[in-house]
């Protein structure tokens, strides 16, 4: 039965003395409702959903992920520190290897996931090492997939930038060059040395962001633009009024290939014996410093999403993307953003004009230019995990998805399937 509170049937209600009763106890049997449904929602979202196709084993095999075994299990990958029951008596007890055997088991209630059966409640002996190599342990994504982002792309900041070497010429003055071929280069430093390699890097985008310029609007507007390092030498009107409104996040480069200095000097020369693109005047010279990254992280939820996080690049220079996909998002380590954690990726809801209430060519439409516009919910697209990060950017995999990512998609808690 439903109730229809007016006004005029509250007013009647409240002037006799049987109706305060009886809206007080209909209140309080609304509330208790809400308290319920509270309740019911806090105690579904307080633990990971098991799937109801599990296995009740599962032997890990070469070319798992993190991602995909906690897939096999859990209906929500990102819940697997929840059910992982890692041994202290191992050390490293989160990495897993192919042979490995796990089962599903319930301790205390609760779904649990032991490694060779093990009990957890073995007597404490001390760390023991495994056998196998940290590199032979299965990753927490495809390596095919990330292995070139791990390394190949660099942050640099503006005083790395405004004294970093390039390459100011190439050989017999050719416009490009390749492997094989001598480069000249200008402000390596003083102490160089010749036999030493150096990484040619080729500057990409500039990430950053901007407010929309109306007070109203606190959300930002994200840009990826290309740069070169031309720019520092031919700065212009438009560039001033560019870097007096943006908040610039990151400037990218991406290795090209290696040099090793054969002659020092100012323009000194390098020898190229590796590029797997063709080299330009400008191209920057970065010490070659050996850059690994740890892949011990795993699959998990964050503790929150900072405010106006959003895809602001897509590698390969594309505008939109999908699974297996390395998406770039506007926040990174010094925002709280961590590698392994699961976000969701939605479509901003596109705002158009309700022309059921508000037929076009009518005088209601005419008449209210702002009340006959509507914005759609934000659509769910799919799920990244990060795997990298920068101060103010960071790099994630989409794991799986609904529909195309885009450039301007907005970055969300994990949406649960």
């Amino acid at each position: 039965m439903h109730t229809s509170f007016s006004p005029r049937h509250v007013s009647a209600t409240l002037r006799k003395p049987s109706g305060i009763r009886q809206m007080a106890a209909m209140l309080k049997k609304a509330l208790s409702i809400v308290a319920a449904l509270l309740f019911t929602a806090s105690v579904s979202a307080a633990g990971p959903e098991v799937r109801t196709d599990h296995p009740d084993s599962y032997v890990v095999v070469k070319g798992d992920t993190l991602w995909d075994i906690s897939g096999k299990f859990l209906k929500n990958p990102w819940y697997w520190p929840e059910i992982w029951q890692a041994n202290p008596q191992i050390e490293n007890p989160h990495l897993i290897y192919p042979g490995d055997v796990l089962s599903l088991v319930y301790i205390d209630g609760e779904p649990r996931l032991l490694v060779n059966g093990s009990p957890p409640d073995e007597p404490d002996i001390g760390p023991r090492m495994r056998e196998e190599s940290q590199d032979d342990a299965i990753p927490p994504l495809p390596l095919s997939d990330i292995r070139s982002f791990l390394t190949r792309p660099r942050v640099l900041s503006d005083e790395e930038i405004e004294s970093a070497p390039y390459i100011a010429a190439i050989e017999e003055n050719r416009v490009i060059g390749s492997n094989r071929q001598v480069i000249y280069a200008r402000r390596l430093p003083a102490d160089v040395a010749t036999g030493q390699r150096w990484v040619i890097a080729r500057p990409t985008v500039i990430y950053s962001e901007m407010s929309h310029g109306w007070l109203w609007n606190k959300e930002k507007v994200n840009e990826a633009t290309p740069w070169s390092t031309s720019d520092q030498f031919h700065w212009t009107p438009g560039q001033w009024y560019y870097d007096a409104r943006a908040d610039v996040l990151a400037r990218e480069v991406v290795e090209i290939g290696i040099g090793v200095v054969t002659v020092v000097g100012d323009p000194a020369t390098l020898y190229v014996t590796y590029t797997d693109i063709e080299l330009r005047k400008g191209d920057l010279l970065l010490p070659k410093d050996e850059i690994s990254l740890p892949l011990n992280f795993y699959p998990h939820a964050p503790k929150g999403v900072p405010e106006n996080t959003r895809v602001i690049g897509i590698a390969g220079d594309f505008n939109y993307g999908g699974p297996g996909n390395v998406v770039v998002i506007s926040r990174g380590a010094q925002d709280g953003i961590e590698v392994g954690e699961v976000y969701s990726i939605y479509q901003p809801g596109e705002n158009i004009v309700d022309e059921v209430a508000y037929p076009s060519g009518t005088s209601r439409a005419l008449f209210n230019p702002h009340d006959k516009r509507v914005t759609l919910p934000d659509e769910f697209v799919g799920h990244t995990m990060i795997f990298r990060t920068f101060d103010r950017i960071s790099y994630g995999l989409v794991v799986n998805g609904v529909k195309v990512i885009h450039i301007g998609d907005r970055v969300l808690e994990p949406t649960e399937l």
